[in-house]
Parts: structure tokens; C-alpha cells; sequence
């Protein structure tokens, strides 16, 4: 017999998208309906984007008044919806371990973009005529969404990432790069399905980046946030500012690099192309790798999702190539207290790492402000990682004795103190402590530490079996 279906009766969201719903109705009770952009062919189905929706909402800011502390300009809110869990059944996210306490990836994404002049007079004179916001965001949302899911790799605050063009699309404005904050009206939630943080994404100059790398992400949002010329308390995002805070207010910029020579960076890595091999004093074979478990290895790991194959292919990568990573990020990623078992580590007798160019700027970064105060540096490709790591650094697993190691896809490079200032001067002779890439190909060479380095693009080999010296090699490409 035919159950009677009710008509009237609506029919609920999904628990963890209920939940997103309801703390945003929370927050926005006069707009239960934003205007969304949604994805036809959802992720799970064999979608390309991995968001399911982004609603837009209307904010007015506050505090506009010249004497008002608290300045809040009008702009348009972008809340994107399915990072975290929406749905609990796995169709998207694979069920976490036991002990995690995140829903999905943890986290969604925010952007606030300034309401141009036209909006907010058109806003004045026809108040009963809604305005429509701009998409872009949502497709700027959508690619940063889409690299998390490709890489498994998930944002955190503090987080830079250099954009290299208009977020835009448009030819003249200084917004080409992005930081991650913490956005400061939706914070953090408890879903059915885990915690949620809301990562707010703020669009900032080459300059502020730059020094962002350099320095800490979370140090240069809080400059940016004291002015609202520069985004104000909830750090809105203006397409049209011209000035960096470091233009508009210059003694900053010294108080920062006075910080930096002081405390170092914290900038622990840098998503970079790099392939290695093993120099060794002899031509005896040390050790045989079969490959392919070294690939299924690889391959398998939650942080390295992408395919072998479109790795091969070598396509335009849809995201930076040189995302940067706090300290908080990269310890996710390739965390120093977490590694496998000791007998998984091989140890090399010496090693020749190429570098690509993009990423060789960071190098003195590395060493002046990273290894120089004791702490590491990590080159992550998309299924090999590269630390560099100081004396002091506890948990790595090579030493004084073994300066160089592999253990599992990552490969660890203990840099000794007195190597550090030979390899600083060798940077700046090479002029690599500015922001110009090279344009030819540069070789370092320390022989008595049996250590080289080139700065070139990493050319990728795929054999079957091979020695460790080979495998090296391959490994990079996976």
C-alpha cells in the first residue's frame, strides 16, 4: 500500500550543511535567501568543482563615521559550502580517524569584497532595487577549493598565497595575491560532523605578501587591519586601493625587518618543483628501491592525491605553483613528530637537488631566517617533500653523522651551523636575496660536504627498478 506523501513538508538539508545554514541565518536574519552560485554537477557525480554552493550576502559595514573606532566598509560576503562534510555518507570526504575532530577538511572558505562607489550610489538612490554582486569571487573560491582537493592539502591562518595576477581578471589593479585570516564575524562552529573553521580569504599586494613570506602571515593582516584604507577590522578585500600599508605607512616596514633579523620567519615552507639524486664516493650500489612500492607508497598517502599521470603530463598547474605555508600548515603536511618507522629511513652518502627557479628566492629565506634561528624549511612537491633543518631541530631523523635521508616520500637535509654562513653568502653573491627569478641555470657546490645544489628546472625520469641513486630521481616525479 502507497504511503501518502505530505506536500507541504520540506524537505531538509543534509545535517552538516543544515548546520552552515543555520550560523549564517544567525548572522544575516534579514537575508535567509542569499543569492548563491551553484555547481551543476556536483563533485561527488564527477564534477571539477568541489564546492557545491557559495552564497553572496549583502553587508553594510559599520562605523563609517570619521570618529568611530570601529570602521567596517560596505561590501559583499562570499561563504563557500562544501569543504567541511555536508553530508556525512562519504560520497565526498572519506571517513577522518577516530580521534579527528574536523568536519571534512576542517574548514570553509570567506572573501570580502569593498562595494564599489557605483554600487553604494546606486544602493542611495534606487534603496528598493537589489543589487547583484560580482561572480569572480566565486570562481577565485572555486580554484582555491579545487587545489585542496587535488593536494589534500588544507589552509590555515596566517597562510600566504602568491596569486601572480589580478584577482580579478583586470589588467590594472595591485590585488594579486592572498592571505588567509580568520574571518572575524563567522569564526569556528560545531557541526553533527566535526568542527568548522571559517578561513577568510584576504587579497593583498606583491609587496605585503612578499613580506608575509618573509616574515608572518598573521603580522601583516594585523598592519592591514588597523587602517581602513588598507581593509579595516574584518579586512575587506578593495579592488581599487593603490597603496600598500608599507607605501601608506613606512615606519612598518622597519619595525618588521628589525623583527625579522631578530626572531627569524615564520614561513616553514613553500609548495616547489625539485628532483634529487645521491652523490656518492663510489660506484657501489648502496641499496636497491623497487619503484613501484615506492610509487604505491607515494601515491597512496592522504597528503598526495594527485595522479601519477597528470603529473607526467605536465600541465599549466590551475593554482600558484609556490604557495606558501605556515608553520601550522606544514606541520599537517609533513609533520616532524610523525614519521615512520627508522628502518623505513634510508641514509645517502650525498646528494644534488635541482630547484626550480620560482622557488629560488626562497633559499636565502631559508637559511638566513629559518635554519640560522634554529628551525626548518620544507620544498613540497606534489608527492615529495624536502626539509631543511638545523642542528638544533628535534625529531628529525638525520643527524650531524647522516646529514642526508630519505623516509618515505619525504627527504630530510640536515644543513650544519658551519655551513650556514658560506651558504648565505653564496645566495647573496648570486643575488638571490631579491625578488628577480633566475634566469639561467645556477650551481652551488659544497664538496666537502659532499652537498650541491642547481638552480634549474627539475627535469623528471620515470624507470622501473633502479638503485637508490635513480630512485631518487623518480621519486620527484610521482
Amino acid at each position: 500500500m502507497a504511503t501518502a506523501v505530505n506536500p507541504e513538508k520540506k524537505l531538509e538539508p543534509p545535517p552538516g550543511l543544515k548546520a552552515l545554514i543555520e550560523h549564517l541565518v544567525s548572522v544575516y536574519p534579514d537575508q535567509p535567501n542569499p543569492l548563491q552560485v551553484t555547481t551543476l554537477l556536483k563533485y561527488w557525480l564527477g564534477g571539477v568543482d568541489p564546492l557545491d554552493y557559495i552564497s553572496m550576502y549583502s553587508n553594510n559595514g559599520e562605523g563609517q563615521e570619521e570618529n568611530d573606532s570601529l570602521r567596517i566598509p560596505a561590501h559583499w560576503h562570499y561563504v563557500s559550502f562544501g569543504l567541511s562534510d555536508l553530508h556525512g555518507d562519504q560520497r565526498v570526504h572519506p571517513k577522518e580517524e577516530e580521534h579527528s575532530t574536523r568536519s571534512g577538511m576542517g574548514f570553509e572558505l570567506t572573501f570580502r569584497l569593498a562595494k564599489t562607489e557605483a554600487e553604494l550610489q546606486q544602493q542611495r538612490e534606487c534603496p528598493d532595487k537589489p543589487l547583484r554582486p560580482p561572480t569572480w569571487p566565486a570562481n577565485l573560491l572555486q580554484s582555491i577549493a579545487r587545489y585542496c582537493f587535488q593536494t589534500g592539502n588544507g589552509l590555515c591562518f596566517g597562510d600566504n598565497i602568491p596569486w601572480r595576477k589580478s584577482l580579478d581578471g583586470s589588467a590594472n589593479s595591485r590585488m594579486q595575491s592572498l592571505l588567509v585570516a580568520q574571518d572575524p564575524q563567522l569564526g569556528s562552529i560545531d557541526t553533527p560532523f566535526g568542527t568548522v573553521d571559517f578561513c577568510q580569504i584576504v587579497g593583498v599586494t606583491e609587496e605585503e605578501v612578499e613580506q608575509a613570506s618573509r616574515w608572518n602571515g598573521r603580522g601583516v593582516l594585523n598592519l592591514l587591519g588597523k587602517d581602513v584604507q588598507t581593509g579595516g577590522d574584518w579586512l575587506v578585500t578593495n579592488m581599487d586601493r593603490g597603496m600598500s600599508v608599507f607605501e601608506l605607512f613606512p615606519e612598518t616596514l622597519l619595525n618588521l625587518q628589525d623583527d625579522l633579523e631578530k626572531q627569524g620567519s615564520d614561513l616553514a615552507g613553500i609548495n616547489a618543483e625539485f628532483t634529487f639524486r645521491e652523490l656518492k664516493e663510489t660506484k657501489t650500489i648502496k641499496e636497491e628501491v623497487d619503484f613501484q612500492t615506492l610509487n604505491e607508497r607515494c601515491a597512496s598517502d592522504d597528503n598526495n592525491r594527485q595522479l601519477l599521470e597528470s603529473q607526467l603530463k605536465r600541465e599549466e598547474p590551475s593554482f600558484p605553483q609556490s604557495m606558501s605555508m605556515s608553520s601550522s600548515s606544514l606541520h599537517k603536511s609533513c609533520p616532524l613528530d610523525n614519521q615512520p618507522q627508522a628502518p623505513d629511513c634510508i641514509s645517502l652518502e650525498g646528494i644534488e637537488i635541482t630547484l626550480a627557479p620560482y622557488a629560488a628566492k626562497y633559499l636565502m629565506l631559508a637559511i638566513k631566517d629559518r635554519i640560522r634561528h634554529g628551525r626548518h624549511f620544507t620544498f613540497k612537491a606534489q608527492h615529495l617533500a624536502l626539509t631543511l633543518v638545523a642542528e638544533s631541530v628535534t625529531g628529525a631523523a638525520v643527524s650531524v653523522n647522516e646529514p642526508f635521508g630519505v623516509l618515505g616520500y619525504w627527504l630530510q637535509v640536515l644543513i650544519p651551523d658551519d655551513l650556514v654562513p658560506r651558504l648565505m653568502e653564496a645566495f647573496r653573491n648570486a643575488q638571490l636575496d631579491g625578488n628577480v627569478e633566475p634566469t639561467q641555470r645556477l650551481e652551488f657546490d659544497w664538496p666537502d660536504k659532499n652537498f650541491r645544489l642547481i638552480v634549474d628546472q627539475p627535469v623528471f625520469t620515470l624507470p622501473t627498478a633502479m638503485s637508490i641513486e635513480a630512485a631518487a630521481n623518480a621519486a620527484a616525479a610521482i
